[in-house]
């Protein structure tokens, strides 16, 4: 091991202690907190997510995956336990799931407009709105039925297509552009959101 290699490994055990910190005070409410957490992961969440991808876009696309699925499960995170391992297996999941859905859209399908569905507004645009839950779920309100239960099914409750079929009746065709659109116009409220934020 390179003499170089300790103080950058202390300093990151360091950063995931105060992100147990944070995490555990984001769970009491502390919104500041969990913007901050968020905020302060996105670089680690790139890092990894840059291991199983090369394409950039893919690897932004991973790091909001990742960070939506902290939104909707960070209430199962327990405090006791270190928050680093947590984080680290939500992101392997993540980014072995885009992998799948990419060697199924290649070797299968003919592709949708893109490939698979993707969150292509920059990571620090969910990282500002994720933090208030009551926006995103309010944002997902908004969608149509449809819409709102394939986003429901794949992404906050993480089921497979097969499983999101057999759950709401729709193809899985159906699924993929319901959940394509579904994104595309949750990126559209959200950011909407952000501006009229900025303008106040």
């Amino acid at each position: 091991m390179l003499n170089g290699d300790l103080p950058r490994r202390e300093a990151e055990h360091g950063d995931r202690a105060a992100w147990s910190a944070l995490m555990a005070r984001a769970q009491d409410g502390d919104q500041a907190a969990y913007r901050q957490l968020l905020y302060e992961i996105t670089g680690y969440l790139r890092s990894l997510a840059a291991r199983h991808h090369r394409n950039p876009a893919d690897i932004e696309d991973t790091v909001q995956d990742i960070l939506l699925t902290v939104h909707a499960i960070r209430h199962t995170y327990d405090p006791s336990r270190p928050f680093g391992p947590w984080l680290v297996a939500i992101a392997h999941r993540r980014s072995i799931d885009r992998l799948r859905r990419q060697g199924r859209a290649r070797g299968r399908e003919m592709p949708l407009e893109p490939a698979h569905e993707t969150f292509a507004a920059p990571a620090a645009n969910l990282t500002e709105t994720a933090g208030d839950e009551r926006a995103l779920h309010a944002a997902i309100a908004r969608l149509p039925e449809g819409q709102r239960r394939a986003i429901t099914l794949l992404k906050l409750k993480e089921m497979s297509l097969k499983e999101a079929a057999g759950a709401s009746g729709m193809s899985i065709a159906a699924l993929k552009v319901a959940t394509h659109r579904a994104v595309k116009n949750l990126r559209k409220i959200l950011g909407d959101r952000s501006g009229r934020d900025r303008d106040t």
